[in-house]
């Protein structure tokens, strides 16, 4: 038991340390061996625990991907109210400058190689699907509250939701001004606000 949970804490520091490297130096620029670097290991323990430099990101994307889901949908657990709901979830997304510019600069690495590699593309389908089922769930209670068209399919608006997300935290990561982080969370609370209502 003692051996499983060290050899899963090394784990997560090489995916961690790939994470930094991706988000510093692009994909392209990564090898096992910065990962080591980043991980302050030997490219032989970067080697014992993934067959190639593949092998560790997709298991990245997945282990990011989940991890980010599990928070969102804690957040959004918590309240009660649809408005809530979405205030919650919009809040775990708008996280900081600093933790979006390192999440997209990444994220953006795997979905331009997402259409050539099934894997990505499995993987950020699922993140998709969770993210999805956040919207709907926050879109039902609404439109049960009475705040949010009952008139709209929860199936069909939620992806859009996302879409609206992504779409501001890719434009205020394109702009280059970390002011304008707040600025744009608001543009994407007040754009989705109208989906729905």
């Amino acid at each position: 038991m003692v051996r499983y949970k060290k050899s899963e804490e090394k784990r997560k520091l090489l995916l961690h340390a790939s994470f930094q490297a991706l988000s510093k130096l692009g994909y392209d620029a990564v090898t096992l061996q910065t990962i080591a670097d980043y991980a302050k290991v030997s490219k032989g323990v970067v080697h014992y625990y993934f067959d190639n430099k593949e092998a560790v990101l997709v298991d990245l994307l997945d282990w990011l991907t989940a991890k980010i889901y599990d928070k969102e949908a804690a957040a959004v657990s918590l309240q009660s109210t649809a408005r809530g709901k979405m205030d919650a979830y919009l809040d775990s997304v708008f996280v900081s400058p600093e933790k979006n510019r390192d999440f997209y600069r990444v994220y953006l690495d795997f979905l331009a190689r997402a259409s050539r590699i099934p894997a990505y593309r499995e993987i950020n389908s699922r993140f998709y699907a969770n993210c999805g089922s956040i919207s709907r769930e926050i879109m039902e209670l609404g439109q049960r509250e009475g705040v949010y068209d009952p008139g709209l399919s929860p199936a069909d608006t939620a992806p859009v939701i996302r879409s609206i997300i992504d779409g501001c935290l890719i434009q205020w990561l394109m702009s280059e001004n970390d002011e304008l982080h707040g600025v744009y969370k608001g543009r994407c609370r007040e754009a989705i606000e109208r989906l729905l209502s």
